[in-house]
């Protein structure tokens, strides 16, 4: 993805994440993929993950 693409994305922190600067992710989903990248340094290069990927890790740490 384009760095002018990664603009356009809409990114959402995780409601597990407090305001006092600690450790937390944003995500940002697309149509066939998941976006990740540090909150803390957002202008750093993110991850993308497949969406069928993250499903899967999604459900693995959602597992008991």
């Amino acid at each position: 993805m384009s760095a002018e693409s990664s603009r356009q994305l809409v990114w959402r922190k995780s409601s597990y994440s407090g305001n006092e600067g600690g450790e937390c992710v944003e995500v940002a989903a697309t149509s066939g993929s998941v976006h990740v990248r540090d909150s803390k340094d957002v202008r750093r290069p993110h991850l993308s993950v497949a969406a069928q990927g993250w499903a899967a890790f999604v459900a693995f740490a959602a597992a008991d």
